[in-house]
C-alpha cells in the first residue's frame, strides 16, 4: 500500500521523537574536541572531568600492533584487520574502574576509517571490531557510540567512487549498503543491546547534498549514507536509539537556524528515508558547536574573547537554542582551546566561556515542536 508524503509528515509530527526512550528527557552536553581523551586519562582525570560544564565526552581506544605501531581502534576499525581482546585489555580495565558522580554521558567514538573495505567485500573484520567497541562501551557504562561517518579517508559513501561503480548500479551498491547498516547496528547491540548511536550526521548530510532532492543520491558525495543509516534503523530493536549529530550546526547563531534544522531532521529528510515511521520512532535530532569556529581564519583570542566568531555572550545564546531545540545532546567541538590537559587544566580557555555554557543548561525549556 502507497503512503502520501502528507501522511508521512503526520506520522512524524504526531510521533514523540525517539519513543523507544522512556521517561523525561534530560539534556545534556557532550565534549568532542581535540582534546579528546583515551580511556587512560579518562580514568586518572576524572576528578578534572567533572568540574568541567559537561555531562560527559567522546573518548577513543587506543592499542599497539605487535610490533609496538600505535594502533586505533577508533582509527582503524572500519578496515581489514580484526581486533582482539588482548588489544583492548588495558582500556577495558581503565573504563571498568570508572566510577563517575556526574561525568555519565560518554561516548566511545568509533569511525568509517580506514575505509580501505568495498560494500562487497568481507565485512568480518570491521562487525567484529564493532561487537568488540560496543562492548567496551557497555563496560565502561557508557551512553554508547560516537559513530563518526564523516569521509576522514577514502570515499565511503559516494557511489561514483566506488571500487565497482562501472559494473554496479546505484540500486546495488544502495542495497549493500542498507545491508551493512543492518549488519552494523547488530553487531553494537549484540553486546550493547540499549545502546544509543550517535552519529556525527545522518539522513541529513546526504539531504543537504543532495541540495534538498534537487540532486540524486548517486550523484552526491554522501548518497549512501542515507541506505547505510536506513539499514540501522531496520535493525535497531528494543530500548536502541540513533542520534542524528548534525555536525552542519557548527557555526549557528541564531534560533531560526536551529529551527530551520530541527525540521530539516524532523520531515525534510523524508523524501530519501526508507520507513518514515521507524525513522520517527528511533531517531532522535542533536546539534553539534564549534565554540572557536573559524579560527584559522579570524584567529581564536584568548585576551579578548569579543573579536571571536563566537563571543562568550553569543556563544551561549547558541548553546541554549541548540539544548531547546535539540531531542536531548548537544555537543560541543573545540580545536584550539582545551576544557582539559595532562596539567590538570584548561588550556587557552577563556573562564567567559566555561560560564557561559552553565548558564545555557541551566533552566532549559521543553524541546520545540516545530
Amino acid at each position: 500500500m502507497r503512503i502520501s508524503l502528507l501522511s508521512l509528515l503526520s506520522i512524524v509530527a504526531i510521533s514523540p521523537a525517539c519513543a523507544c526512550a522512556e521517561g523525561p528527557v534530560q539534556k545534556a552536553l557532550i565534549e568532542f574536541g581535540w582534546d579528546e581523551p583515551d580511556t587512560t586519562f579518562l580514568r586518572t582525570h576524572l576528578a578534572e572531568l567533572e568540574r568541567t560544564p559537561f555531562d560527559g565526552c567522546v573518548f577513543h581506544v587506543d592499542t599497539k600492533a605487535r610490533d609496538g605501531k600505535p594502533l586505533s581502534l577508533t582509527w582503524d576499525g572500519w578496515g581489514k584487520r580484526t581486533f582482539v581482546e588482548t588489544d583492548v585489555a588495558s582500556a577495558r580495565a581503565d573504563l571498568k574502574a570508572i566510577r563517575p558522580a556526574r561525568f555519565t554521558r560518554n561516548f566511545l567514538r568509533f569511525n568509517t576509517a580506514p575505509a580501505d573495505v568495498d560494500w562487497f567485500d568481507d565485512f568480518a573484520p570491521i562487525l567484529a571490531n564493532a561487537r568488540l567497541a560496543a562492548s567496551l562501551a557497555r563496560d565502561g557504562r557508557c551512553e554508547g557510540m560516537l559513530f563518526d561517518t564523516e569521509q576522514y579517508v577514502g570515499h565511503l559513501f559516494d557511489f561514483k567512487r566506488q571500487r565497482d561503480a562501472r559494473s554496479k548500479t546505484w540500486a546495488d551498491y544502495s542495497a549493500q549498503a542498507r545491508l551493512r547498516g543492518r549488519e552494523v547496528m547488530l553487531a553494537f547491540q549484540a553486546e550493547f543491546p540499549d545502546v544509543v548511536v550517535m552519529l556525527t550526521f545522518g539522513h541529513s548530510m546526504a539531504w543537504v547534498a543532495s541540495e534538498r532532492g534537487k540532486k540524486p543520491l548517486a550523484e552526491v558525495d554522501y548518497g549512501l549514507l542515507a541506505p547505510f543509516v536506513d539499514g540501522m534503523i531496520e535493525a535497531a530493536k528494543g530500548k536502541a536509539r540513533i542520534v542524528d549529530g548534525f555536525e552542519l550546526s557548527y557555526g549557528y547563531k541564531t534560533t531560526d537556524k536551529f529551527a530551520d534544522a530541527s525540521r530539516l531532521m524532523r520531515e525534510g529528510v523524508l523524501p530519501i528515508v526508507a520507513d518514515p515511521a521507524a525513522y520517527a520512532k528511533r531517531v532522535s535530532t542533536a546539534f553539534g558547536l564549534w565554540m572557536d569556529y573559524d579560527w584559522r581564519s579570524k584567529g581564536w583570542n584568548t585576551d579578548d574573547p569579543l573579536k571571536n566568531y563566537f563571543t562568550p555572550e553569543s556563544f551561549e545564546a547558541s548553546a541554549r537554542a541548540a539544548l531547546e531545540r535539540s531531542d536531548e545532546f548537544v555537543w560541543i567541538y573545540t580545536e584550539t582551546p582545551r576544557w582539559w590537559s595532562p596539567d590538570g587544566k584548561p588550556v587557552k580557555l577563556p573562564p567567559a566561556y566555561d560560564s557561559a555554557l552553565r548558564r545555557a543548561s541551566t533552566g532549559l525549556t521543553p524541546p520545540k515542536r516545530e
